[in-house]
Formats: C-alpha cells, sequence, structure tokens
C-alpha cells in the first residue's frame, strides 16, 4: 500500500482548482492538510467533486463528516469520515494515498459521463 504522502503535494496544488467540460459538466478540487485524527488518520481533507449542467452535485469523493455503514453481522464500525456520493448514494470510500484519490476520482468521473453524456 502506498502512503497517503503519495502525491500529496500535487492534491495540495490542485486546492480551489476547477475544470470545466464541453458537456456542461465540471468539476472542483479541494485539498488541505489538518491536523491527524481517528477520523482523519492520513491527515489530509478533501472534497472532489463532479456537477452537472444545472450545478447539481452527481458525484463526490470527500471525508467531512461520518458516514453510517450498512453492518453485517459481526461487522466493526470504520472510525474514518472517507467516503464517495453517487448522486443520493453514499458509500465508505478507502482512502490509500493521494495519487490513489485522484486516480479513482478522475476514472468515476470518466465512467460516469460515458454512461450518462452521451
Amino acid at each position: 500500500m502506498e502512503k497517503p504522502i503519495a502525491g500529496l503535494e500535487y492534491l495540495l496544488m490542485l486546492h480551489g482548482e476547477i475544470f470545466r467540460m464541453d458537456n456542461g459538466y465540471w468539476t472542483k478540487i479541494e485539498a488541505w492538510m489538518t491536523s491527524t485524527t481517528e477520523q482523519v488518520p492520513h491527515g489530509i481533507r478533501y472534497s472532489l467533486t463532479l456537477h452537472d449542467h444545472n450545478n447539481d452535485r452527481v458525484l463526490g469523493y470527500d471525508n467531512a463528516h461520518h458516514i453510517k455503514p450498512k453492518l453485517k453481522q459481526f461487522a466493526v464500525e470504520k472510525t474514518t469520515w472517507d467516503h464517495k456520493h453517487l448522486k443520493n448514494k453514499v458509500k465508505q470510500y478507502e482512502f490509500e494515498s493521494a495519487y490513489q484519490l485522484l486516480e479513482d476520482f478522475w476514472k468515476e468521473v470518466d465512467s460516469y459521463l460515458k454512461e450518462v453524456v452521451r
């Protein structure tokens, strides 16, 4: 597993960047260093979002708040706040590194746009 620091400088450089796409969709990246806590063990707060032509968020990766995962019998609830939003669904996200976060986000943006924008 990569260390969270892998790609950190690049992710932090993208803070505040908005990327507009020809189809009316756009993305915004926010990322900054914070204190390491049980909820944010990697010390990085982030929000990577994809918005449609109505400015509605349709995809997002962030760690702004706690999510309550669906637990199976004998499962342990995670304390980290990393998760992703796809429309109105929220799922846990396993943060590995800043590089992996960016790669996962852009892959999902591409996949979403291929399905929705034709």
